[in-house]
């Protein structure tokens, strides 16, 4: 009896975690007092929300690699005391990397020697000459170095999400350079696609100085030249554009960028140029940590802290250059261009965003580029492929169907368990009700987002919980069949019945877990769904329908039960 009570005490609880996360999703508990308000989150195929499709420029990034590996080695043959002239990337999209040299055969060995000891399984030689050597990528290294890019990519845009606050979204890998990305629900489709588009690539810039006049007068004869205009273009396009157009005339290793004028809406309408270096080593992948702060007068400003390594490289470029200006580029665009007015040595700075604007949009601004700079800067530009916005009424409809393919094939398993099985029968059908609900307060509880293959994997568990309430009682009744009174049979039921019936749950929860981790969005969300099933099977259709019986028979007296 102390066992049933105990047991009876457990089956309540488990009723009252199932009222709890369930009334949420019928009733509108955030006007009343409750112990959560959390709901079923619906996936997009249900509810409707944003996808895209982003192109991620892998290219790109292992050139800027390769330029970011030659100058690192200049500066280690250096050390070695190897007599290396100039280190150029021809085809630094390729990984290709032309080392030039003096001092003949023996230099040439040299130089071979520290590459192969050093770089062994990243580089190999391609081909040489008398005063240089060329070594590319190992194919092997290449191919991981891509896919590593497009993890961290899509690592990136889960990070930014998820402080955006869009509960599972699905983002994957589509082919060699793409991702695809699915918000369901999603209220604010302009704020999260500009939250996903931000490339948050920080970089810090010398600014060259050049007369405003003197870029102006380039940039209006490359316009006119070339037949286009901020205007007709996007901006990373017409940065692009430019660049490529002035190249005679920019000195090496810089860039034409351009700040937006604080007094209007966007640089269509003005732009304010730089000539800035690109090649002071300090970008954003040297940050810690980036925050919204304000600064003296309550203006919101964002505040950086960079890590060890950033911050001696930090220190070193303010030291060297006191009386410069620095740029703080953003995505190619000019945040800010401050004086070095001293050498800064303890880690951190501020970006920022100017007066003239009011302080609800600064705020604004200021937290997008701090939560695109912690979750971290993408290792590549994206550029959106594809958009659409699902409207739920695909969904509902869908959902609909699912609601009354789900509810006749339960009423059709509850009037046959009613017909098969008397009394035991009725005791099933409470249990599997209680199965049913079990799922869907699970599904609030971890906050899975329930998706129309997931409907399906409810629909299964229907099935795979009348079939152990089946084996419990075709059991029982094969114990009453060999003269066995009610109380053996109800034993003997459920204890010969269980190892099957573990048997059945364990190969499905296996089935389940395999789905779960190698499937992606709509599998994935069958196999959530499945492994909750099994949970809720044990616990309504074997648990609760074993204090049910007990109870009558031990608490009410009841001697037998139609089987």
């Amino acid at each position: 009896m102390e066992n049933l009570r105990l047991r009876t005490v457990a089956a309540i609880l488990g009723v009252l975690f199932v009222v709890v996360w369930l009334v949420p999703n019928f009733v509108d508990t955030t006007k009343m007092w409750w112990p959560t308000h959390k709901k079923i989150n619906y996936g997009l195929d249900i509810q409707g929300g944003l996808h895209l499709v982003m192109g991620v420029d892998v290219p790109a990034v292992v050139s800027e690699g390769t330029v970011r590996l030659a100058a690192v080695l200049k500066t280690e043959l250096a050390k070695e005391q190897v007599t290396v002239t100039e280190v150029k990337t021809p085809r630094a999209a390729e990984g290709e990397i032309e080392l030039h040299f003096t001092g003949g055969t023996e230099a040439r060995k040299k130089l071979e020697s520290y590459l192969d000891t050093r770089y062994a399984s990243t580089l190999q030689k391609l081909s040489e000459t008398e005063t240089t050597v060329t070594y590319r990528y190992y194919d092997a290294y290449m191919t991981d170095y891509k896919n590593r890019v497009i993890q961290q990519a899509i690592e990136t845009i889960r990070n930014r999400i998820d402080e955006f606050g869009v509960a599972e979204p699905s983002i994957s890998q589509q082919g060699s350079n793409r991702i695809l990305v699915q918000l369901p629900g999603m209220a604010d489709a302009e704020k999260a696609k500009a939250l996903i588009n931000t490339a948050a690539k920080l970089d810090f810039m010398l600014v060259e100085e050049r007369s405003p006049e003197e870029l102006q007068t380039w940039i209006t004869e490359a316009e006119k030249a070339g037949g286009y205009s901020l205007e007709n273009m996007k901006y990373t396009e017409y940065v692009n554009r430019l660049n490529k157009d002035l190249a005679s005339k920019l000195p090496e290793k810089t860039l034409v960028l351009f700040e937006k004028p604080e007094n209007v809406a966007s640089m269509d309408v003005a732009k304010i140029p730089y000539l800035v270096r690109t090649d002071t080593g300090l970008d954003g992948g040297a940050l810690d940590d980036a925050f919204v702060s304000f600064n003296e007068y309550g203006a919101p400003e964002v505040a950086l802290r960079f890590n060890s390594v950033g911050a001696n490289l930090f220190k070193a470029l303010t030291g060297q250059n006191v009386g410069r200006r620095m740029a703080v580029s953003l995505d190619k665009v000019i945040k800010t261009a401050p004086n070095i007015q001293t050498e800064i040595g303890n880690g951190s700075a501020v970006i920022t965003l100017g007066g003239g604007r009011d302080r609800e949009r600064s705020l604004e601004e200021a937290k997008m580029i701090s939560t695109s700079l912690r979750a971290g800067a993408l290792p590549a530009s994206l550029e959106q492929l594809e958009e659409r916005r699902v409207g739920p009424s695909m969904g509902a409809d869908a959902i609909k169907k699912a609601q009354m393919a789900s509810l006749f094939g339960a009423l059709a398993v509850i009037i046959f368990m009613l017909l098969r099985y008397k009394t035991m029968g009725i005791i099933s059908d409470i249990a599997l009700m209680l199965n049913i609900l079990g799922v869907f307060a699970l599904l609030s509880w971890i906050g899975a987002t329930l998706t129309l293959p997931g409907i399906a994997g409810i629909a299964l568990t229907v099935g795979f919980a009348v079939d152990a309430n089946v084996l419990i009682n075709e059991r029982m009744r094969e114990e009453l069949r060999k003269g066995s009174g009610f109380l053996v049979a109800v034993k003997e039921g459920y204890a010969r019945a269980m190892s099957a019936i573990l048997d059945a749950n364990i190969t499905t929860a296996a089935t389940a877990v395999v789905l779960l981790y190698f499937g992606t969005g709509p599998v994935r969300g069958f196999a959530v769904t499945l492994l909750i099933g099994i949970v809720t099977t044990m616990f309504a259709n074997v648990f609760v329908s074993k204090v049910i019986v007990d109870t009558l028979i031990y608490k009410f007296g009841i001697k037998k039960m139609k089987v």
